[in-house]
């Protein structure tokens, strides 16, 4: 009697253990289909731009994202993120991108020159075109000047020493007989930041200036002042165009991420192109993310006059950029020669272009 009773408990306890066993791998099956595979890695894009009305792209695409309808994400695939870092000069953007805090930043010229020669053409790549134009000579009313002659003994402004409109200025200000220093000359080159030229211009203490929009407008508008000439005169064998900004990459970036990189080459394309066709809404956008980046956008009137001066494009326009080299070593920011041979980085948006059956940039 107990044998049996004991045979019967086994028998009862395995019978146990094999369905609770079978239970498990039911609940496994019935779960599997609602467990989510690994997401993938995430990967980052960190750009840098100014808050400023020539790095168009940077800030309406930030305001798109802003209104979620983002720009560059969908176009970027799963899993890409884009982090925006905002920079008030070209240089503190270029030091950014050389000890790897971004891998793509909207810059001018200078900047990007500068960085390219400190680091014997290592880190620094051009990939494509932003923005052409802006730029212009403005006058006080008071100030009686007509020509550049009239500039000798007067006060110049310039947004900072070396950037792209100073080496500009400079260059002019030597191929019209005038002699220019860094303290002196036949007039006084001033370089600061264009909130404080601004300044200096309404209370007549520069009788001129040479900025960048959307300064030269208010410099008009606000100010009074006169467009002497329009950089662009000065610009016969390109029609007038000359790059005020373009998109630079880190070597590292475009030799690592090459894919990722044409994926966004693609969309500022896209975006460059949109600008283009769709100005008032662009303005809009492109305003509303200059008050939420710093407090204060552009008055409706101010854009209005600025926009015509300004052509967004993916041309880089390389023979300003020659030009700019050309300039920096007749100003002294260059005193040995230096090979900007490999600055440009233009095969992936021409590969883009040729697959749209559109014009190529000459490389």
């Amino acid at each position: 009697m107990w044998c049996h009773c004991t045979r019967a408990a086994r028998v009862v306890g395995l019978d146990w253990a094999v369905g609770f066993r079978w239970l498990i791998v039911i609940f496994q099956l019935v779960a599997w289909p609602l467990t989510s595979p690994a997401a993938p890695p995430v990967q980052v894009i960190r750009i840098g731009h100014f808050p400023n009305i020539t790095h168009a792209q940077a800030l309406i695409a930030r305001a798109m994202a802003r209104e979620a309808k983002p720009w560059f994400e969908p176009r970027l695939g799963e899993g890409v993120q884009l982090e925006w870092y905002a920079y008030n000069a070209g240089p503190s953007a270029m030091e950014a991108l050389l000890s790897r805090s971004i891998d793509l930043s909207y810059v001018g010229v200078s900047p990007t020159l500068n960085a390219y020669a400190r680091t014997a053409g290592k880190e620094v790549r051009v990939v494509a075109g932003a923005c052409s134009g802006g730029a212009a000579l403005v006058v006080h009313p008071e100030s009686g000047i007509r020509s550049a002659a009239d500039l000798r003994g007067k006060q110049l402004g310039t947004p900072q020493l070396g950037n792209t409109q100073d080496i500009a200025a400079r260059s002019w200000l030597i191929s019209q007989g005038l002699k220019v220093t860094l303290t002196g000359g036949d007039l006084l080159v001033v370089p600061s930041g264009n909130a404080d030229l601004f300044a200096l211009f309404k209370k007549h203490e520069l009788d001129a200036v040479w900025t960048v929009e959307p300064w030269v407008s208010r410099l008009v508008h606000e100010a009074q002042g006169r467009v002497l000439f329009e950089e662009a005169s000065l610009w016969k064998a390109t029609s007038g165009r000359y790059c005020t900004t373009h998109l630079v990459s880190s070597v590292r970036f475009l030799n690592e991420q090459a894919q990722l990189l044409t994926r966004f080459l693609e969309a500022h394309l896209d975006l460059t192109l949109w600008i283009s066709q769709n100005p008032k809404e662009a303005k809009r956008l492109l305003n509303d993310e200059l008050k939420a980046e710093t407090k204060r956008g552009i008055a409706p009137e101010i854009m209005d006059a600025a926009w015509p001066r300004l052509e967004f494009t993916v041309d880089p326009i390389k023979p300003s950029l020659h030009k700019a080299v050309q300039d920096m070593h007749e100003v002294g920011f260059y005193r040995k020669a230096s090979d900007f041979s490999r600055i440009y980085a233009l095969t992936p948006m021409n590969e883009i272009l040729r697959k749209r059956n559109q014009t190529p940039i000459p490389e």
